[in-house]
């Protein structure tokens, strides 16, 4: 059997990977699962603004009903809203449905136990044993008034909304405050405007008109064209981007310049210190994070711990060190004492809270340090041998870092691709030996 999870649910082509009839079975497992440490035998379902979410949440109700549990489904919102709305509601699991910024032709399904929190690797291992078990799998669909029920309610947005606004400041507000919001044809199409308009904010929407296909196309946090091409149009104080389920964040400043995650990342470490919410005396980030977030936070006696890439992997760093913030450069930001999991209106109410504080423009403020010319190739291979057993390479990576240049070496979970991240104070030293790291590997690995 191919591996069901990922790095982050299970997610592929709707229709053929993730099919009507294993997003079924995927939910009896699941349900199975969660059946031993039931408390409310409730399940709830939320999705983003895909076509195909129709077929999975139907598979996935038809699922969960057979083997006697009762279902709650509220439609599209943010993957953060499940996490958050599962734990409110005391229910025994939650389920997003959402390829989060993948198109429009893939879909996926996420798992949030009755915390809120993402499912650990051992309990995805036993959900995958399960689903492998004919017997079990069919000794569980139940009869008669066994059988679970389903209800969709549309009242809960009002929850999370109140959560939204209770982690902004009391003392700030937006009044006065032009902002440009992408929502990427996706999840946050209805909560995003309202949180920023009833904070008092002018909002001016993009891409909040879904129709099932256009999700994440050319906008949104992958796109920020228009997103910065508005913000200048209209003289906007800020542009905000999500993607299509709403867990990550790019933001464009006045200039119509796109922030960059590190710089925000650190921007918002050391404000958070200023306020006192800054726990465990530093932040997570990832391998793939700049040198120079690590040297700004040095700089304020804050400690950068790394992970490696994905933010599950932040946030089990976070826990482990008893840390409250952390996040990934390409927009997932952990705010933990706010939300379980990356939220991109989260982070934006943060990060609109701390330009105001400051008083400046978002220019000033989100840019507090320089970063360090960074590159990253990925070189296509024929095959993926151990790194560890490639000769020469030990030597060759000693030798850049005698250079003073980091670097950071991995193949691709996906596809096959050797991905090489080099970072150093000389870009031209760097983009040297990074030249040199490609022809040894294009020998090494397709020679």
């Amino acid at each position: 059997m191919n591996k069901l999870f990922g790095t982050d649910g299970v997610r592929g082509e709707a229709g053929s990977f993730l099919s009507a009839t294993k997003a079924m079975r995927v939910a009896m497992a699941a349900g199975i699962y969660f059946k031993k440490h039931s408390k409310s035998n409730k399940i709830l379902i939320g999705k983003d603004t895909r076509r195909s979410g129709y077929m999975i949440e139907n598979a996935i109700v038809s699922g969960l009903t057979a083997i006697g549990y009762d279902v709650i489904e509220i439609g599209p919102m943010p993957t953060p809203a499940i996490a958050y709305i599962t734990e409110s509601m005391r229910c025994d699991a939650g389920i997003m449905i959402s390829a989060s910024h993948n198109s429009f032709e893939d879909n996926g399904i996420k798992f949030f136990d009755g915390y809120g929190d993402k499912l650990s690797a051992e309990v995805e291992a036993e959900i995958e044993a399960i689903y492998a078990d004919d017997a079990l799998i069919e000794s569980a669909q139940l009869t008669g008034k066994q059988i679970g029920k389903a209800k969709r309610i549309d009242d809960v947005i009002g929850r999370y909304i109140v959560a939204l606004k209770n982690s902004f400041p009391r003392d700030l507000s937006l009044q006065g405050m032009r902002i440009v919001l992408d929502t990427a044809n996706g999840a946050a199409y209805k909560v995003g405007p309202t949180v920023l308009e009833e904070l008092g904010a002018d909002v001016l929407m993009l891409h909040n008109q879904p129709n099932g296909y256009n999700i994440n196309e050319n906008c949104g946090a992958l796109d920020t064209k228009d997103l910065a091409d508005t913000v200048l149009t209209f003289r906007a104080d800020i542009g905000i981007g999500l993607d299509g389920d709403a867990d990550r964040l790019v933001v464009v400043d006045e200039k119509g310049e796109v922030v960059d995650g590190d710089q925000l990342l650190g921007a918002l470490a050391v404000y958070m210190n200023e306020q006192s919410l800054l726990k465990g005396g530093g932040m997570v980030a990832t391998v793939m994070s700049n040198q120079g977030l690590e040297d700004y936070m040095d700089e304020h006696s804050l400690q950068l711990l790394r992970s490696d890439v994905g933010d599950k992997n932040v946030l089990e760093v976070m826990k482990k060190e008893g840390m409250n913030f952390g996040g990934e450069q390409s927009g997932h930001v952990i705010m933990h004492d706010f939300a379980k999991t990356g939220d991109g209106l989260v982070s934006a109410l943060q990060t609109l809270a701390l330009v105001l504080s400051k008083g400046k423009s978002a220019s000033e403020v989100l840019r507090p340090f320089p970063l360090y010319p960074q590159k990253l190739v990925n070189i296509h291979i024929k095959e993926k041998l151990p790194l560890g057993e490639i000769v020469g390479l030990n030597t060759l990576l000693q030798s850049i870092e005698n250079k003073k240049i980091r670097h950071l070496v991995r193949y691709s979970g996906t596809e096959n691709k050797l991905r090489i991240l080099l970072e150093g104070k000389d870009a031209k030293e760097m983009h040297a030996q990074m030249e040199t790291l490609v022809e040894f590997f294009e020998k090494a690995l397709n020679g």
